[in-house]
């Protein structure tokens, strides 16, 4: 009797360590959570950003946020705010699934350094070595009619290639048709280069046809590139793009939610825009609930708030995350560095700002004055066109990531997060 209630007792002892432990430690896919004064936040000063939120909530601003906040590895601030579907009346949680549109670039940056790492291409490739539809293309030299007005191009011969890295820092000579005007840009629009009902072949075999906007590796300009980075994994890897994300990184990553479409068991918990009270009309937000024909590796993934923090720690640890060293930490230094520099100038519309200079994926802070918004030299950040933005600060061991899907207040947030979350720094 006394062996066997020793054994009881051992074995009671035992699972209550194990169920502590559980409950002490998330599981793999989810990050520790502290108090933010463990890591040297404040936990009155981070709550002023609630407030603002639930009050631009309460005016229809927004329907709804999530809001999360990391340092030194830990979770310091995780919420979510209001509504995730206005029109259903569905709350917001932690959980929801966002269009994160322009965040889907540094992911797609990420795949580019994985095949860089095994020798599968090089940042000095021609892109025409993978898509050779876009080699010796020729680039416009605009000429504007005094009396039309309109914008035409008189085609020079290019003085190179475009390279892999012009696709990783936006110095193609590629851009975007739907902001800004020039003939370029009237062109892409025209031709259909930016209908989402396409496939990336067909999207690049008519960009071949066209012009350059600039002479590559000359002017930073927002574009295509990382779409046709897309097609360029594609070809390295022998993959499609969304099977090579997935398998090798959002896999390792424990990234569950992320990929180019919410599957149906998921769809209760997409986040939607609201509608306009004067117009009566919701934000134009891409259909999530099925596969896309066109894989965009420039705007077309979705993923959860946590998704995208384990992404970001991964980063700030130098591409290791649980034991995972998916990049090297070399390769993370160099995509987070500044590859402007001298020789390459700001477009007409440089999203970056002042201030910041632009890596292999993302915007990066040159220095901790002349930019409009607290930070630290370093730090790098990119934002989505529905809302969603992050930054990362290296040097503080920060990061910090906000999700709405409401276009017209993205700034506004950007800037609204920056302030409250320095400002709640402690130490």
């Amino acid at each position: 009797m006394k062996l066997r209630f020793r054994v009881i007792l051992i074995v009671t002892f035992v699972f209550l360590l194990v169920q502590s432990t559980v409950m002490a430690w998330p599981g793999p896919d989810v990050l520790p959570v502290v108090e933010p004064e463990a890591v040297g936040l404040s936990s009155q000063r981070l709550e002023r950003l609630g407030a603002i939120l639930q009050a631009d909530i309460e005016q229809g601003k927004i329907p709804g946020a999530v809001v999360l906040v990391a340092r030194r590895g830990k979770i310091a601030y995780f919420e979510s705010f209001g509504m995730r579907d206005k029109e259903a009346k569905a709350p917001m949680k932690k959980d929801a699934i966002f269009r994160i549109y322009s965040m889907t670039k540094p992911i797609v940056t990420v795949g580019a350094m994985l095949l860089n790492q095994e020798g599968k291409l090089f940042f000095t490739d021609p892109v025409s070595k993978y898509v050779p539809e876009l080699g010796k293309l020729k680039v416009c030299a605009e000429t504007t009619n005094a009396q039309t007005g309109e914008a035409s191009c008189n085609d020079t011969p290019s003085f190179r290639d475009m390279t892999i890295q012009d696709l990783l820092r936006h110095t193609s000579g590629l851009t975007y048709g739907f902001f800004g005007k020039s003939a370029v840009k009237g062109m892409y629009v025209k031709t259909g280069v930016e209908t989402q009902d396409q496939t990336l072949p067909e999207m690049i075999a008519k960009m071949g046809k066209l012009p350059l906007a600039y002479q590559p590796g000359t002017i930073w300009d927002y574009s295509r590139s990382t779409d046709v980075l897309g097609r360029v994994i594609e070809v390295a890897s022998g993959m499609p793009l969304d099977r090579f994300l997935e398998e090798r990184v959002l896999r390792p990553l424990k990234m569950e939610d992320s990929g180019f479409y919410v599957k149906p068991e998921k769809h209760n918990r997409i986040a939607e825009g609201q509608k306009d009270p004067k117009t009566g009309k919701a934000p134009a937000l891409n259909d999530v609930t099925k596969p896309p024909r066109l894989l965009s590796g420039g705007g077309g993934m979705i993923a959860t708030t946590m998704d995208y923090a384990r992404f970001l720690q991964m980063l700030l640890d130098g591409g290791k995350l649980d034991g995972v060293q998916l990049l090297n930490r070399k390769i993370v230094e160099y995509m987070t560095a500044d590859h402007m520099g001298a020789a390459v100038k700001p477009g007409p519309i440089y999203l970056p700002g002042i201030g910041y200079g632009f890596g292999l994926g993302f915007a990066v802070r040159l220095q901790n004055g002349v930019s409009a918004w607290p930070g630290t030299a370093g730090d790098y950040y990119w934002d989505g066109w529905a809302g969603t933005t992050f930054w990362v600060d290296p040097k503080e061991e920060l990061f910090a990531i906000f999700m709405i899907q409401e276009p017209s207040q993205r700034l506004q947030y950007r800037y609204l997060m920056r302030s409250i979350v320095y400002q709640s720094i402690l130490n």
